[in-house]
């Protein structure tokens, strides 16, 4: 039996997987890390009437809170009447508008957060994929240069 040996091809891969993954973590981490650290300089404190009231908003789950109590206190200010729904001449309008803008800006933070931790677990399935791979290739390698079995004598 030939010795087929470790595929070339097989093992190019695995290095371009493990390559790929290691970039997938370190920009998921540093994109993760530059938005907390982009909302904290903003100074936000979630409101005391917020779940996890009165923390700094520099997390998915603070900004996520702050969101939510913002359309609370927005709605109550406005009648629990919408930006659309009052009317054009009504000074509570800036304030549903003011109210739907902040929301808007601390849910795209908090999906920034949730592409940021999918990209991180990406790149450690890559780099687990690939480690795996070659792990395979490996024994295989192992498998055809294992000496064969001494022949039975009779």
């Amino acid at each position: 039996m030939a010795s087929q040996g470790k595929s070339p091809a097989a093992s190019w891969i695995s290095i371009v997987l493990i390559v790929v993954g290691a970039v997938l973590a370190i920009t998921g981490t540093v994109s993760y890390v530059m938005v907390g650290s982009t909302l904290a300089d903003e100074r936000i404190t979630v409101s005391e009437d917020a779940c996890l009231g009165g923390n700094t908003v520099s997390g998915p789950f603070q900004a996520y809170c702050e969101a939510m109590i913002i359309e609370v206190h927005a709605t109550e200010a406005t009648g629990g009447k919408t930006y659309a729904e009052l009317d054009r001449e009504d000074p509570l309008r800036q304030t549903a508008m003011t109210g739907s803008f902040l929301r808007a800006s601390l849910f795209t933070s908090v999906v920034a957060f949730g592409v940021s931790a999918l990209v991180v677990g990406l790149g450690a399935l890559f780099i687990l994929t690939g480690f795996g791979l070659r792990s395979l290739t490996d024994r295989k390698e192992d498998a055809t240069q294992a000496p064969a079995p001494p022949a039975a004598t009779a």
